[in-house]
């Protein structure tokens, strides 16, 4: 039987009477995905699922020209979105139609297409750019580092608006191509591999180009453009290891860089023992010049380090730390900011875990420690939420470890490193909260441990030892720093000082 359809502007009407929704008009995408701490970082309306960024790059002025485009998909009938950006935009193009855009705030860039955008279409953007990123002040300060020979993109929470549009947020990761051309002879290090050997393409000008084939949080992609010398290897199962070190460094210090990045290989083989299988295609580390960077940065495959952390010889400790992290930050994200502990105090119970491995001092030992020598103020900081101006301090990193530690005593070391292993790979390339986590734990162990969680994450006060705990602690004579723990600490005086 054929219905007639009677139409008004607001409904569909059946002969039977049923009135039927229209459609609802297109509308803009957010301006944030609603971060707790950072509520206008990234952008809410699409999903990206790459970038290509393509750079050209002009040392003695800091000046950048680029075009990056973006492959996205609607997630809702979209007329107007946002992109994180704060260089200055020649044009905008949206499936191959040129689209307006506007500023708005200090690091949105308002597109508006052509043609509004549907549920689940596929985006081409296309953003033309130029500028002088260290000129440029966004949330308070410049991100972008200029260097004697070159520049550092590396930066956390925020850094991807110095040098490419994106939805920044770890909640949207991509894979990304990144080409860069500089001037013969000043060397560019990214994130991933080398599809394709640096290329002449100008007379003077050589192009390089970096490839991440798993999903990447914009804040983990990163640049360094200067003078460095390059070493190349594979491991065991043919993966490249390539770091690279800064030409600038004294010669003390280069050594001590090398002595501790060379054996990054080594130390991911025996994380992967602990943590499950390396999660991405290739490894390595970019130690700056000196006076450059003030801290270490976890970027995806290669983090970036500071060559302070080398001033008094080799370190282990934070080649632990920032490998650490491409599991629990990299490759399994935080889904809010606040979470930060998820990144944090696992890479630093990784510290630990290398101490005791390498028979320099046990979990127990620096446990005991920094619960009796951590001043008043210390306690008061809730790992689990520790504020936006917080997000780096020392009670994120060690207490965030002492919460593990404490989880080990409760379960054991059979359900703990299970729990682990079971985190990185349930959550592999996504990202997943505290909740998720304390699910997980009392699933694999049996156990309620809400209390525990509640005490060393959320309390802001010095927690209370269980009386087995208590009565081992008082027995010991003296409490002294494990052999590892001035490397430890000065690794994390570091760290915090981002």
């Amino acid at each position: 039987m054929r219905r007639l359809l009677v139409a008004t502007a607001a409904t569909v009407l059946t002969l039977a009477g049923t009135a039927v929704p229209a459609a609802a008009a297109p509308a803009p995408g957010g301006a944030g995905l609603g971060d707790e701490y950072f509520p206008d970082y990234g952008n809410s309306g699409y999903d990206v699922s790459h970038y290509d960024i393509r750079l050209r790059y002009y040392p003695d002025e800091d000046r950048l020209t680029g075009t990056t485009t973006i492959l996205a998909t609607a997630e809702q009938d979209l007329s107007s979105f946002n992109l994180d950006f704060i260089l200055d935009v020649a044009s905008v193009k949206v499936n191959n139609r040129p689209a307006t855009f506007v500023r708005q705030g200090d690091h949105e860039l308002v597109v508006t297409p052509a043609r509004t955008l549907a549920d689940g279409q596929a985006m081409t953007v296309v953003v033309q750019y130029s500028g002088v990123p260290s000129n440029k002040v966004a949330a308070g300060y410049t991100a972008w580092i200029r260097t004697p020979d070159g520049a550092l993109a590396v930066g956390e929470p925020e850094e991807a608006w110095w040098w490419f549009p994106s939805n920044d947020h770890p909640s949207d990761k991509a894979t990304f191509d990144v080409s860069v051309m500089v001037p013969d002879g000043v060397e560019v290090i990214s994130n991933g591999v080398q599809p394709r050997n640096p290329t002449p393409e100008i007379l003077g000008w050589t192009r390089w180009y970096w490839r991440s084939e798993k999903p990447q949080a914009t804040y983990l992609a990163s640049l360094a453009i200067g003078q460095y010398d390059i070493v190349r290897d594979v491991t065991a199962d043919g993966q490249p290891v390539i770091n690279a070190y800064s030409k600038l460094l004294p010669e003390a210090f280069d050594a001590a860089a090398r002595s501790s990045v060379e054996r990054t290989a080594e130390i991911t083989d025996w994380e992967a023992t602990v943590f499950g299988p390396w999660p991405f295609e290739a490894r390595g580390g970019v130690v700056a010049p000196p006076g450059t960077l003030g801290f270490a940065l976890e970027n995806q495959t290669r983090p970036n380090y500071s060559a302070a952390f080398f001033r008094g010889g080799s370190n282990t400790s934070v080649i632990v730390h920032e490998n650490a992290h491409q599991w629990f930050g990299d490759s399994v994200s935080v889904a809010q900011w606040k979470e930060i502990w998820l990144n944090e105090g696992f890479a630093s119970y990784a510290e630990w875990l290398w101490s005791e491995a390498q028979g320099e001092g046990t979990t127990d030992e620096i446990f005991d420690y920094l619960y009796a020598t951590e001043p008043a103020d210390f306690w008061t900081v809730k790992p689990g939420d520790p504020t936006a101006p917080l997000l780096f301090d020392n009670a994120v990193y060690d207490r965030g470890a002492m919460t593990l530690h404490q989880l080990r005593r409760t379960v054991g070391d059979d359900d703990f490193f299970e729990i682990l292993r079971t985190w990185t790979a349930e959550h592999r390339y996504g990202d997943a909260t505290t909740e998720e986590f304390i699910a997980l734990s009392e699933k694999i162990s049996g156990l309620q441990l809400d209390e525990l969680f509640q005490t060393w994450l959320y309390t802001p006060s010095k927690p209370v030892l269980t009386a087995s705990q208590a009565r081992a602690l008082a027995a010991k004579k003296a409490v002294k720093a494990p052999k590892s723990w001035a490397q430890i600490k000065r690794t994390h005086e570091l760290l915090h000082g981002r």
